[in-house]
């Protein structure tokens, strides 16, 4: 293994990326495998790949991507044969802004070499879409876009079909730090999408932020109260 996976629940796992400590998350039964978001280089998710093919004993058949920040998008190519599931948003990003990507990559820390290679890779998102039911056989993944928060299109990943419902948050909940705020985010609207969040999962569920451990509901309540005052 390239990463260290935490099993969440029956056919449910994710790992923590050394870069950013971004979270990525793997769901697999017996009619595919899925993975939350995709990391920063191809080199980077070429090694995801092969521990969620692996783990999965099946190739990816299905990609989600929460949100348009280069650290969740850019490793999308390296998965070519799987559907990419995204908000609109996150399509638009792709095709028309690979600048800004390399940009916000470069500034963070990757390898400038390493984003190129990366972004002449990447192609369109064959799945647009702010709802979706995905099918997977034993576990079934509703993706969902709760409201405004850390960009103005966030979706979540609700995993039901095991012992506990996982939900995937992308960057609406983080744990290594206080939740990112800049100037895409509406923190006005933010306390109110992670009550949608909450209700989507409900109060025995896990719930893995973008960043950081895996958290309960109570902790999600917390990031809710400060949001509400910062």
């Amino acid at each position: 293994m390239n990463f260290t996976w935490e099993p969440l629940a029956d056919g449910i796992s994710r790992c923590r990326l050394p870069f950013l400590d971004v979270t990525i998350g793997l769901v697999w039964s017996s009619a595919g495998a899925l993975l939350v978001d995709t990391g920063t280089t191809r080199t980077e998710a070429s090694a995801v790949r092969a521990d969620a093919e692996d783990l999965a004993g099946r190739e990816i058949s299905h990609v989600v991507l929460t949100h348009h920040h280069f650290d969740h998008v850019l490793g999308a190519s390296t998965f070519d044969g799987a559907a990419v599931y995204c908000a609109p948003a996150v399509a638009a990003t792709v095709t028309e802004k690979a600048g800004r990507l390399r940009a916000d990559a470069v500034r963070y820390g990757a390898n400038p070499r390493e984003v190129d290679d990366a972004i002449a890779a990447l192609r369109p998102p064959q799945h647009p879409t702010t709802s979706e039911v995905i099918d997977l056989g034993e576990r079934v993944i509703i993706l969902g876009h709760p409201g405004r928060g850390h960009t103005d299109h966030d979706l979540i990943a609700v995993v039901e079909g095991a012992e506990r419902t996982v939900v995937f948050c992308g960057d609406l909940v983080e744990e290594s730090n206080d939740p990112s705020i800049d100037a895409e985010s509406d923190t006005t609207a933010w306390p109110a999408t992670l009550d949608q969040l909450l209700s989507a999962g409900g109060a025995d569920a896990v719930y893995v932020p973008g960043h950081g451990a895996s958290v309960d509901a109570r902790f999600v309540r917390r990031q809710q109260q400060w949001l509400a005052v910062h």
